[in-house]
């Protein structure tokens, strides 16, 4: 690969790319303690320009690594609770009338940032949640027939708790499609969570982190993984999970071709993260579940046998031949 401008002068884009992953995961890991295949699988999100839905129980972490990746990239960003009241005005803006000229002024919503912080999104109602799906795709929303433009970079990470928790609603199909992963934070370790207790003892607080990262260099390396390479054997390797996914008796709904194309840009990340400018099967078989879990639909037969998607997807990849290469032809 041709380096990119926005690297230093003779550095190695791959070798840039991932020295600065390491910078910004190393910065995470100070609030977020025993994670870090957690903490890589959110970067990668981030690096290949989409959106995270972490899902867990409540007091995990999962607003808190949320808050850590967006203080350690010296950008904006705003955070959202979601509860039943919420509108989808207050998302994504409204327009106000202003006497003196007569007008309506278009007043934008927290959504016009960097990094909007979706906090247990599935509290809200069904219609206040769909009020993301435009600016998530579109990176663009709406309103009286106008269109407006968020930052280029933007990044939406939400945190949902189970939909079998109360006061909580499920999130429709369309919207899961459009978070690129779904993660579990999932409980400490003893000896993380023993750290965890002593820094608390000791400290009184969380640490506050700086950002080792600007919004600039987090555009280059978005950039940088859209074009890392992708040999055919590879493609069609990711092809044929998704297609297996497709012919498996627990599933009524397998991987469409949107999911198969975010596991290939997520695949992109995760290998630029490694320091490599090409994906290896590995890469793919690392963000398949993470990727593709949440796209999937059991059979009503397998739901009462409690089957879950992830088992699923786990022997769809047992099952589909790895490809021998290097990755690198």
């Amino acid at each position: 690969m041709h380096p990119d401008p926005a690297a230093p002068p003779g550095a190695d884009p791959a070798e840039y790319f991932a020295t600065a992953h390491r910078a910004i995961s190393g910065n995470v890991e100070k609030s977020l303690r025993g994670k870090p295949q957690v903490v890589r699988l959110a970067l990668t999100c981030l690096y290949a320009g989409g959106h995270l839905l972490v899902e867990d129980v409540p007091g995990v972490g999962k607003t808190t690594l949320a808050k850590a990746i967006a203080d350690s990239v010296d950008a904006r960003w705003k955070r959202v609770q979601f509860t039943p009241d919420l509108l989808p005005g207050d998302i994504t803006g409204i327009q106000v009338y202003d006497q003196s000229s007569g007008t309506f002024d278009f007043r934008p919503g927290p959504v016009f940032t960097h990094l909007v912080v979706a906090d247990e999104i599935n509290r809200a109602s069904p219609k206040t949640q769909s009020a993301l799906l435009e600016v998530m795709e579109e990176r663009q929303v709406t309103v009286d027939g106008r269109a407006h433009e968020v930052p280029p970079t933007f990044m939406v990470i939400a945190t949902q708790n189970p939909v079998d928790l109360e006061g909580t609603y499920r999130l429709p199909e369309a919207q899961l499609d459009r978070f690129l992963l779904r993660i579990s934070v999932g409980y400490p370790d003893l000896d993380a969570e023993a750290d965890l207790l002593a820094g608390r003892a000791a400290a009184g607080a969380a640490p506050d982190l700086r950002a080792v990262a600007s919004v600039d260099q987090i555009e280059w390396m978005t950039r940088y993984a859209g074009r890392v390479h992708v040999p055919p054997t590879i493609a069609r390797y990711a092809a044929m999970v998704a297609h297996a996914t497709r012919a498996e008796k627990d599933l009524r709904l397998g991987a469409s071709p949107r999911g198969s194309i975010a596991l290939i840009r997520a695949a992109r990340a995760w290998a630029a993260c490694e320091g490599r400018g090409y994906v290896v099967p590995d890469d793919v078989k690392a963000v398949a579940e993470p990727v593709l879990a949440h796209r999937l639909m059991l059979d009503p037969e397998a739901e009462i046998r409690e089957v879950r998607t992830a088992d699923v997807l786990a022997g769809v990849l047992r099952s589909v031949p790895v490809p021998a290469t290097t990755g690198a032809a």
